[in-house]
């Protein structure tokens, strides 16, 4: 596939570089790969946080900046009444993982369908469960690295469970937190207002060493496709998510 060609093992980031101030290393386009095997990284348990909130900010500024003039006694209208009165939908994103392994086998873990997967045995792969609410925890992936030699690739991403496109009304952000050095933050900070969908992040194993890449390419639909995109070879039906108790 086309979307590998960039890969080059030579120049991923050091985790040294830009991290000391911050303790975290940001994948972006112009960096967007880093090494956990060169920084000692590629062992424990890989924790894969995703977390969002709502976007108000525009909305609010946009409110007070056009329509003063006119409505002159909105300026003292709290902003938490502004921002629902925006049509603020409540988002649910969900947490996802792709996974081919070294002896070909290849599945999904993620909340739909209760795909948890497993932490100790094939795919080395957990799911923490479902937030669907954007809490402060948000959705955790748990992996397995003491088991890297069986993992050829993993493909992190991103979903909106009630097909709504609403990506551009979140701030959402991937985290993978090594056992060893900075944590890696992932921002999916590009409008796409009519995506549903987004690859977010690549995990490989190229020639025995653990590369990070960032991915960040949204698509209109869903699991689907981003199998199509990557070329997993998947076969897939519709699915449901167990009810809140």
């Amino acid at each position: 596939m086309g979307f590998f060609d960039g890969l080059r093992p030579g120049r991923a980031m050091d985790f040294a570089a830009g991290a000391a101030a911050t303790n975290a290393i940001e994948l972006t386009k112009r960096h967007p790969m880093v090494s956990l095997t060169k920084q000692g990284a590629a062992t424990g348990n890989l924790r894969v946080n995703l977390s969002w909130q709502m976007r108000t900010s525009d909305l609010i500024g946009k409110k007070r900046g056009g329509g003063l003039l006119r409505h002159p006694f909105k300026l003292f209208q709290p902003e938490e009444v502004q921002a629902h009165t925006q049509s603020m939908v409540n988002v649910d994103l969900d947490l996802g993982c792709l996974y081919e392994l070294a002896d070909g086998a290849k599945g999904v873990v993620q909340p739909l369908g209760n795909f948890f997967g497993s932490l100790n045995s094939p795919p080395y792969v957990k799911g923490s469960g479902d937030d669907r609410f954007g809490s402060g925890t948000g959705e955790t992936l748990y992996v397995n690295l003491d088991h890297r030699e069986s993992i050829k690739r993993l493909l992190v991403f991103v979903y909106i469970y009630d097909q709504t496109p609403a990506f551009d009304r979140t701030h959402a952000k991937v985290t993978l937190y090594p056992s060893n050095g900075p944590r890696i933050e992932i921002d999916l900070d590009e409008r796409q207002p009519q995506a549903r969908s987004c690859a977010v992040v690549l995990l490989e194993n190229v020639k025995d060493e653990l590369l990070v890449r960032r991915e960040v390419k949204f698509v209109y639909g869903f699991q689907a496709e981003l199998d199509r995109l990557y070329g997993w070879g998947l076969q897939w039906g519709r699915g449901y998510k167990s009810k809140v108790g």
